[in-house]
C-alpha cells in the first residue's frame, strides 16, 4: 500500500479539482434545461467530490516526492478513473445507457477519438451534449498539463508527469527552466487559439451553444457534434472552413505556437521539419485524392469535390473525425487513406492521435540511413532532424514504439474478429481507435453506428482508445516485472 498512496493521494487531489470541470455543464442546464437533469449535474459534483475528499483522506499521511515510475501510474489512473466520474451524467441523463456504453462514450471524448454510441443527438439535453464536447478540450490537451501547472502549488514534483504524458520521442527539451511555467504556457497558448475558434464559429453563423461545443471537438480534435449529421447538420462552406482552419492549425504541436509567442517570430515554426511534413502531406493528399474523385465522377463539379476533399483529408489526417459527406461511396483508394493518414500525420505535441509526423520523419531517415550503409559500410551517416544528430536511444524508442504500435493493431483486430466482426470493420475500427481517429469503415462507417457492437467489441475498441492517448509505451511500461519492483 506504500507504494500505492503517493499516486493515490495525488490521484485524489486531481478528483476533487475535476468535480469543478462539472459546473461548465451545470451552468448551460440552469439556463436551458430542466430541473431534473440541473439535479444530475449537481449530484456529479458531490459524488466526484466525495469519493476525492474520501481518498485524499485515506492516504494523506503517505505523501511524498513523485518518482519516475510513479508519474507513468498516476497517467494511466487519471485516464481510467476521470473517464468513470465522467460517464455517471451520461448514465443518469439518458435512459437505458449501460455503464460499458456511457464509458465507452466517456473514454471517447476525453481521448479526443469522438466515437459515439449514441443516436438522437440534437434531442439530447444541451448540457449533456456539452459535457461530451467539453472532455474533448480538457482531454485534448489539458488534464496533464493543467495538473503539471497546479501540482507544484501542492507541494509536488511534476517533471515525472511530463516526461510520462508528453507526446513523441523527443520529450525532454524545455521549453522554460521550469516544467510547471512550459505547462501554464502552454494551456495559455490553447485558451488562446480555442476562444478564437468559439469566435470563429460564432461568426460563421453558428448559435452560441454550438459554436461552444464545435470549438471544444475541434481545439480538442475530437469530432463529437450535438447533431446526428455532424457538421454537415449546417451545410455551410464558410463553417467548414473555419473548422479545416482550426483544425489544421491544432494538428501542430502547441509548443511551436509558445515559442512563436515567446520569440515574437515565425521562423521556429516555418524551419520545423515536422511542421513541413505535415502540411506538405495534407497538400499532397489533397491534390491527390481531388483527382481520384473527379475521375470517378463522384461528385458533379471540381468545385464540390475540393470541398469535400479538403475537409476530410483535414478530419482525417489531424484524427478530429468531422463528416459531412458518406465517404464509403467514394472510390475505396479515398478512405483507405485517409485512415492511414490519421495513424501519423498530426505532429508531436498537437492534440491529434496516431504515431505522430516525426516518428514517421525518424522511421524514413533511418531506413534510407540503412539502404546507404548496406552500400557504404563506413560511411558516417547519422540520422539528424533539424540539424541534430538524433541519438541511439531514440532511435531504439521510436523502433520499440513502432513494434508495439504493430502488434497492439494486430492483437486488438484478433480480438474483434474472434468477436465475429467483419474483417474491414475490425481493422478499420482498431486503426480508428489506437489513433483516435473517430470515423471508421464498414459495419460502423458513416452509414453504421457503434451501437451495432456487442459489450465485448465495446470494451476492446474503449481499450485501444485508452492506449493510443497514452501513445501505447505508458501503458505496455506498467505489464513490465521491472516495474513492480522496489
Amino acid at each position: 500500500m506504500d507504494f500505492f498512496s503517493p499516486v493515490l493521494n495525488v490521484l485524489a487531489r486531481i478528483m476533487v479539482g475535476y468535480s469543478a470541470l462539472f459546473l461548465i455543464p451545470l451552468a448551460w442546464a440552469l439556463a436551458l434545461d430542466p430541473v431534473d437533469v440541473q439535479a444530475i449535474w449537481m449530484e456529479s459534483i458531490a459524488l466526484s467530490l466525495a469519493l476525492g475528499l474520501a481518498l485524499w483522506a485515506a492516504t494523506q499521511r503517505q505523501r511524498r516526492e513523485l518518482q519516475p515510475r510513479d508519474g507513468f501510474l498516476l497517467v494511466n489512473l487519471v485516464w481510467s478513473v476521470l473517464p468513470a466520474l465522467s460517464a455517471v451524467p451520461l448514465m443518469l441523463a439518458i435512459p437505458g445507457l449501460s455503464w460499458t456504453d456511457a464509458y465507452f462514450e466517456a473514454v471517447s471524448g476525453f481521448t479526443t477519438t469522438g466515437f459515439t454510441i449514441l443516436s438522437g443527438l440534437d434531442r439530447l439535453p444541451v448540457s449533456v451534449n456539452v459535457w461530451r464536447c467539453l472532455l474533448q478540450l480538457f482531454g485534448g490537451l489539458g488534464i496533464i498539463l493543467l495538473v503539471v501547472a497546479v501540482l507544484p502549488l501542492l507541494g509536488l514534483g511534476s517533471v515525472q508527469l511530463y516526461k510520462a504524458e508528453a507526446a513523441g520521442p523527443i520529450k525532454d527539451d524545455r521549453l522554460t527552466p521550469r516544467i510547471a511555467e512550459t505547462a501554464r504556457g502552454l494551456w495559455r497558448v490553447y485558451f488562446v487559439f480555442s476562444a478564437a475558434c468559439f469566435l470563429a464559429y460564432r461568426w460563421a453563423g453558428m448559435s452560441w451553444a454550438d459554436a461552444f461545443m464545435h470549438m471544444c471537438s475541434t481545439m480538442g480534435l475530437g469530432g463529437l457534434s450535438p447533431h446526428d449529421a455532424s457538421l454537415g447538420y449546417f451545410n455551410s462552406p464558410l463553417i467548414e472552413g473555419v473548422a479545416i482552419v482550426f483544425m489544421t492549425l491544432a494538428g501542430v504541436s502547441f509548443a511551436r505556437y509558445f515559442v512563436v509567442w515567446r520569440t515574437k517570430s515565425f521562423r521556429s515554426l516555418l524551419r520545423d521539419a515536422e511542421v513541413r511534413a505535415y502540411l506538405g502531406v495534407l497538400l499532397g493528399s489533397v491534390l491527390v485524392l481531388t483527382v481520384v474523385l473527379w475521375q470517378g465522377q463522384t461528385y458533379d463539379s471540381l468545385g464540390h469535390t475540393l470541398r469535400a476533399v479538403v475537409f476530410h483529408v483535414v478530419s482525417f489526417a489531424t484524427t478530429t473525425g468531422y463528416a459531412t459527406q458518406d465517404y464509403s461511396q467514394w472510390p475505396v483508394f479515398a478512405p483507405l487513406w485517409m485512415l492511414a493518414l490519421g495513424s501519423f500525420a498530426t505532429c508531436a505535441g498537437s492534440t491529434g492521435g496516431g504515431m505522430k509526423m516525426v516518428r514517421m520523419i525518424l522511421l524514413f531517415k533511418q531506413a534510407r540511413r540503412e539502404l546507404v550503409l548496406a552500400i557504404h559500410p563506413r560511411m558516417v551517416n547519422p540520422v539528424t532532424l533539424g540539424g541534430t544528430v538524433i541519438g541511439p536511444q531514440v532511435m531504439a524508442s521510436v523502433v520499440a514504439f513502432m513494434l508495439i504500435f504493430i502488434a497492439t493493431h494486430i492483437g486488438l483486430t484478433m480480438l474483434l474478429l474472434i468477436s465475429g466482426m467483419d474483417l474491414v470493420s475490425a481493422m478499420s475500427a482498431v486503426v480508428a481507435s489506437v489513433n483516435n481517429i473517430g470515423l471508421a469503415l464498414g459495419s460502423i462507417g458513416p452509414t453504421g453506428s457503434f451501437a451495432s457492437l456487442n459489450d465485448f467489441q465495446t470494451w476492446v475498441c474503449t481499450i485501444g482508445m485508452l492506449v493510443g492517448r497514452l501513445e501505447l509505451l505508458a501503458v505496455m511500461v506498467l505489464f513490465v516485472p521491472q516495474f513492480w519492483r522496489r
